[in-house]
């Protein structure tokens, strides 16, 4: 047997398969974050320097978010695409296609001469991303204990803020180290290459699990159109709109929020560049918290109604923080609280998969938990180019955590 015992209550008791997979889906949630959140911090400068233009031209922030709409459009396709394949070719297979997938392509981004071939390397590299999502929840929720699932989740969870924190000390050190990086901040992309060597140990050292073994041993993968189908499609639209309202509300906040507080009264131009790296550090440090949190709510009260909870407070401090001008400490303070309630988002991992069988489950994780990202893509955009101030922007995105949380009430919890 490859799998833990169900009974088991603490570290000692599980297999050495069981580590190891939680290993390999760790690190491909932490690469993620990093990849993730090299482009957000150099964003503005790079974006400017393809274009031959100023950080302060509005094309900038228009090119700039294309490239972040295309990204999330690219998570969106790759959640689908590696789900269907990992579903056909097993879960240990895949998950290295994905990280080498995300791996090239961010480390292709140092090439790009202009701004659509950015956002091709961004597209292409999201598509790895998305899938490695799928991935590593299916895997773990086939393997380890399912009393464990609320606080697995927060610790898949924590890799992608890790992986974020990692990004930002990174680029920190490079900087410092490399003044003139500041200027080019193409290096920076180099970064994403590593998690390519990962793929070696995670090939080797981690099989496929008994589940999967024993459904793709008896009967075929069915289509992506299954999902559809009577006995499941209930649980695949509710999934699909809950993360389709709940993500766009989400990257609206964590893209145009860098611009917000560089253009925050309280922040001089020469601090602008330091003040957007504290500001995720505030927001991403604050979400480890919100991870276990978020877990210990969904044990004591159901996936469901935690899910309600920190949409709603979701939209409460959102709308409190950007209704409004605060003080600069004041807007830090409504940062680390947003990003506490960014905690829910791990509670997806483990409460996705169990509502698909084995032979759908990465297919109908991936397929539900992405498709938000085309919405988010859209929602990017949208909020950013239509409104006349930032902090107007995030304002109105805030409300989308209303029907968020109605919905959530909604959710089946997993058996």
């Amino acid at each position: 047997m490859t799998t833990a015992p169900a009974e088991a209550t603490k570290l000692s008791e599980l297999t050495e398969h069981q580590r190891k997979s939680g290993f390999a889906a760790w690190l491909g949630w932490f690469f993620d974050g990093l990849d993730l959140h090299l482009y957000t911090l150099v964003a503005t400068v790079f974006v400017a320097q393809l274009l031959g233009t100023e950080t302060t031209d509005p094309s900038v922030r228009k090119y700039g978010a294309f490239v972040m709409g295309a990204f999330l459009l690219g998570w969106a396709l790759g959640g689908a695409v590696f789900g269907y394949i990992g579903d056909r070719f097993g879960r240990s297979r895949t998950l290295v296609l994905t990280v080498l997938t995300y791996a090239l392509f961010t480390g292709l981004a140092f090439f790009a001469q202009n701004w659509w071939q950015l956002m091709i390397f961004r597209f292409l590299a999201a598509l790895g991303i998305g899938g490695e999502w799928a991935i590593g929840a299916s895997l773990l929720s086939e393997t380890w204990p399912k009393k464990w699932r609320p606080w697995i989740a927060a610790v898949l969870q924590c890799a992608v803020n890790f992986g974020i924190l990692a990004a930002i000390l990174s680029v920190a050190v490079l900087e410092f180290l490399f003044p003139e990086i500041k200027t080019a901040p193409k290096w920076v992309f180099l970064i994403g290459v590593l998690p390519a060597f990962v793929t070696l140990w995670i090939r080797h050292a981690v099989p496929e699990t008994d589940e999967w073994k024993s459904e793709a041993g008896r009967r075929q993968v069915p289509p992506l159109s299954a999902l559809f189908a009577p006995e499941i499609r209930r649980s695949t639209w509710l999934a699909v709109a809950l993360c389709a309202i709940s993500l766009t509300g989400h990257w609206v906040f964590m893209y145009w929020q860098q611009l917000f507080i560089k253009l925050h009264p309280g922040v001089s131009a020469a601090d602008q560049g330091g003040i957007v790296k504290w500001a995720l550090f505030t927001v991403i440090a604050c979400s480890v918290v919100g991870n276990f949190a978020s877990g210990w709510a969904a044990q004591r009260f159901g996936y469901g109604r935690a899910l309600c909870g920190f949409f709603s407070a979701y939209f409460l401090l959102m709308a409190v923080a950007f209704y409004t001008s605060w003080s600069l400490p004041m807007t830090f303070f409504f940062y680390g609280a947003i990003g506490f309630c960014q905690g829910v988002f791990g509670l997806f991992t483990m409460c996705l998969p169990p509502l698909f069988p084995t032979l759908q489950r990465t297919t109908g994780a991936g397929f539900s938990y992405n498709i938000g990202r085309v919405f988010s893509a859209i929602g990017v955009v949208i909020f950013g180019l239509v409104t006349i101030q930032i902090g107007q922007c995030l304002l109105y995105a805030s409300f989308l955590f209303i029907p968020a949380a109605i919905l959530a009430l909604w959710m089946p919890d997993p058996e």
